[in-house]
């Protein structure tokens, strides 16, 4: 690959154009991506224009823009060449930390996503998408019991299924045990058809789906039928010790005390626990605590316990849903200085 001519920055404020190539056509392509909407992305977020031919692209803009978006480039095809997919995600988080670190001038090359954090799995390597997942997977590495809140979309449940098949394949724990809360206020799944698994299936669809990602599909099933994976509903919990398992609790925010207690208490030898959730999207009955905002409370600064807070600057789905969860918070925040 080949850098940008220092020569045609000229000021910081002036308007320049940055020509880069990049070595492998194929790569270039799939960090182009289908239809260039890598560097439209790039274009909407910097505010520069990308032009790309073949193996080629050229950027102009803004001195300070065109910086940013050659080092998202780089980066980029840096992680295509490890081997690493590039999906919409992995371009919009390394925007944001382009971002983040401001322009060419105060840009510190030893605090890039290259050296965010990393999950190793069989089937693929996770890698951190912004500063928070990076302190996240941190937080999972040293820690018995990790809670993580924060909206929809910024990897909390992912990244911590991720973290639960690490430990899995490098048999450091026997089993993988996922609870959620399987309704709003209660666990009334007695109406519903079928056996447990089939009870609480729609529920946990989203640890499911990442599961499926995660892993391959035929190992994921075997370890469904052997129990060597467990889906259990919160209610189940009472009573158990969960000894040389990985522990992650979905949707926490809609636990009440009681039920976080009975769920932080079955922690057993050698286990690890991860407890998700919303503070957002409550969905008790007013005037009922939320076990998960009780425990964060309460257990804040006890060694072995480590919290990690998301916000819509982390959220990696969709563009328009970062954006979403901000008015949303916006919303909020008026409604709380209201008279």
């Amino acid at each position: 690959m080949r850098t940008p001519d220092a020569g045609s920055i000229v000021a910081p404020n002036d308007n320049v154009q940055i020509a880069l190539s990049f070595d492998d056509n194929r790569l270039a392509s799939a960090l182009f991506g289908q239809y260039d909407q890598n560097l439209a992305l790039i274009e909407r977020r910097l505010g520069v224009v990308a032009t790309s031919r073949g193996n080629h692209v050229t950027l102009d803009g803004s001195r300070a823009a065109c910086e940013q978006a050659r080092r998202v480039l780089e980066s980029l095809y840096d992680r295509l060449k490890h081997g690493d997919e590039l999906v919409q995600g992995d371009v919009d988080g390394t925007i944001r930390l382009a971002i983040s670190q401001g322009s060419l001038f105060d840009f510190d090359p030893s605090s890039g996503g290259e050296n965010f954090e990393e999950i190793n799995l069989r089937k693929r390597r996770v890698r951190a998408r912004t500063p928070a997942q990076d302190a996240y997977i941190r937080a999972l590495k040293r820690h018995a019991l990790v809670f993580s809140t924060g909206p929809a979309g910024t990897g909390k449940t992912w990244l911590a299924v991720a973290q639960a098949v690490q430990l899995f394949e490098r048999k450091e724990v026997d089993r993988i045990v996922l609870s959620r809360p399987a309704v709003e206020a209660g666990e009334r799944l007695g109406f519903l058809p079928g056996d447990m698994r089939e009870k609480v299936d729609p529920y946990l669809r989203p640890i499911y789906d990442a599961l499926y990602d995660l892993m391959d599909a035929r190992i994921v099933e075997r370890a469904l039928q052997t129990g060597e994976i467990e889906i259990a509903p919160l209610a189940f919990m009472r009573g158990r010790t969960l000894s040389h398992a990985a522990v992650i609790l979905d949707e926490a925010q809609n636990t009440t005390a009681m039920q976080m207690k009975m769920l932080l208490t079955r922690l057993g030898e050698d286990s690890r626990m991860v407890v998700t959730g919303d503070p957002s999207q409550v969905d008790l009955p007013p005037g009922q605590t939320s076990g998960l905002a009780e425990a964060v409370r309460l257990l804040q600064g006890i060694e072995g316990i480590a919290h990690v807070t998301f916000s819509a600057a982390d959220v990696i789905r969709h563009e328009l849903v970062a954006r979403i969860v901000e008015a949303y918070d916006r919303a909020e925040v008026a409604k709380r200085g209201r008279p």
